[in-house]
């Protein structure tokens, strides 16, 4: 398929069949315990730009006038001039540039996109389609080279409505994972490329997916939670946690919230309140264990360490991340901890360099390495037998590529769990979940069927390859994700593979597992429950 064809009018670019895909190890090498993606219905493709690849993440509407057509081209190209003017991209304008202008197209990154792999090798998913269909356009209608120029570089492409709409729902083909970066001798980010086509689409056309803006972004602004959890709920969801950690260990811990002047200000993933309160009752039950001085904090925006800006909008990233920093200020707290979180550390302790400033710049690091001082220098008494069952680690993009933290989980689980297990490849060469930039929480149509089948198909296969001595559901294993992200993703991918019954896989975190170590636990911490 060639690169002007994204430009053509027709049905479909691609359709993914269950033959392309990758094949997996047993006991899904059966292809009839693999799961074909549910097809859209007639009236989602009339509706809705489905003639990229027969998936829908977006949802992006069909115009319904000549003029309307117009006023969305004309948009697009608006908000493209100013992702290279340096008062309107005063986030990535430098690499963004350095990325467009030096590719050399060697498609060494090839191998390393999980979409592109997993897909059957589709070439509208090669790491470098995209950013060579905005590169042609670039040239065309923002650098405007002359029409022999791009016919002798073979660089001409068609703006229309339909390249502009498939360009939209392709950049949510991109996890973001970034393992392309990691391979490209140059160092071109065409994962940042992915990022700022949705920025045009957010902050310049006012689409985006339902889930991370209104759903996301605004309602955790307006609410203080992109879960919907306001502080009045999260008093009551407290105290469950509060009674729970009682009932499980046998006796009463505060959590403190809004505790002045404390060391620490956790930030976690609301998600974690909702689908796994264990995690957060696990920060609680070690950080009070420890001696660790640290509070949540009631006020909105400050207890929930989603920034979903960071994946698709600078403008919202840069209002999260602002108000964050504005409740650390307030109570006066040495640093904030980010919990388990792998975007919220790209959010708040990478990105957020861009928009903290003055007394707004508090220290920010990473739950990780308190988490290893505590287990490692032997500030809590643990006994590894307690996790004495398989355990495999997913190494989360944004924690571990992004920011070298590689080590710190890895000392822990070798010291508290004997049949620890590495996924090959592992640490900043790992492969994304699949559920990365925001996909695991985009339900789209048939979005979530996509994400399960095709992005986060190599990691399927990782995690039942690490496990093949032990593949009889009769073995509980345990994939430890210590990303709320990637734990949500996790959870989606095994069910919809139906991999708990076949293979007696479950999932969690690793604030888990280190209390599930604790001595003076009187029954385990991990219920081995599908979630």
């Amino acid at each position: 398929m060639r690169i002007e064809d994204i430009s053509k009018k027709s049905d479909q670019i691609i359709k993914i069949r269950q033959s392309d895909l990758l094949p997996l190890p047993y006991p899904y090498n059966n292809p009839e315990k693999d799961t074909a993606m549910r097809e859209l219905s007639s009236d989602q493709r009339e509706r809705y730009e489905a003639s990229l690849d027969g998936v829908i993440g977006v949802g992006i509407q069909r115009p319904s006038s000549k003029a309307e057509e117009e006023l969305f081209i004309h948009k697009f190209l608006s908000g493209l001039a100013k992702l290279f003017e340096k008062e309107n991209n005063w986030t990535f304008l430098h690499p963004l540039y350095h990325s467009l202008e030096y590719c050399v197209k060697c498609q060494i990154c090839n191998d390393s996109c999980p979409a592109y792999i997993a897909s059957g090798r589709k070439e509208i998913y090669r790491p470098t389609y995209r950013p060579e269909v905005l590169r042609r356009i670039v040239d065309k209608y923002i650098k405007k080279k002359n029409r022999a120029s791009l016919k002798l570089t073979g660089s001409d492409i068609e703006l229309n409505w339909t390249l502009i709409a498939r360009l939209g729902e392709l950049a949510y083909r991109c996890t973001l994972c970034r393992k392309c970066t990691q391979a490209c001798p140059l160092g071109i980010d065409n994962g940042l490329i992915s990022h700022e086509i949705r920025k045009v689409f957010s902050q310049e056309m006012g689409i985006a997916p339902k889930e991370l803006h209104e759903q996301g972004t605004v309602q955790q602004l307006k609410v203080g939670s992109s879960t919907g959890i306001n502080p009045r709920a999260l008093e009551n969801i407290i105290e469950f946690m509060e009674n729970d950690i009682e009932e499980k260990i046998g006796r009463k811990i505060k959590i403190p919230v809004d505790k002045k002047g404390a060391e620490i200000l956790l930030l976690h993933n609301a998600g974690e309140f909702m689908s796994w309160p264990e995690n957060t009752e696990a920060f609680a039950i070690i950080f009070d264990a420890a001696g660790i001085d640290w509070t949540l904090s009631s006020e909105t925006v400050g207890y929930d360490a989603v920034n979903y800006g960071v994946w698709y909008d600078d403008i919202q990233l840069a209002r999260v991340a602002t108000r964050q920093a504005e409740i650390a200020r307030n109570l006066g707290v040495k640093k904030i901890n980010v919990g388990e979180c792998g975007h919220a550390h790209k959010a708040m302790i990478v990105v957020a360099d861009r928009v903290l400033t003055g007394d707004l710049n508090i220290p920010r690091e990473s739950a990780l390495p308190i988490l290893r001082d505590i287990v490692v220098g032997d500030k809590i008494k643990l006994d590894s037998s307690r996790n004495n069952f398989p355990i495999t680690l997913h190494d989360p993009c944004n924690m571990v590529r992004l920011m070298g933290i590689v080590e710190p989980q890895r000392e822990i689980l070798k010291k508290i769990c004997p049949q620890f297990l590495e996924m090959e490849p592992h640490g900043v060469d790992n492969y994304c979940c699949g559920g990365g930039s925001g996909f695991a929480i985009m339900q789209s149509m048939n979005f979530p069927d996509w994400r399960s089948a095709v992005s986060g198909r190599i990691k399927l296969k990782q995690i039942l390859e690490v496990f093949q001595d032990t593949i009889s559901p009769d073995v509980k294993k345990y994939v430890c994700a210590p990303c709320s992200n990637c734990k949500g993703q996790i959870r989606d991918l095994l069910n919809y593979y139906n991999v708990w019954d076949e293979c007696g896989i479950f999932y969690g975190g690793l604030a888990e597992l280190i209390v599930n170590a604790m001595i003076d636990l009187e029954k385990p911490f991990i219920e081995w429950e599908w979630h």
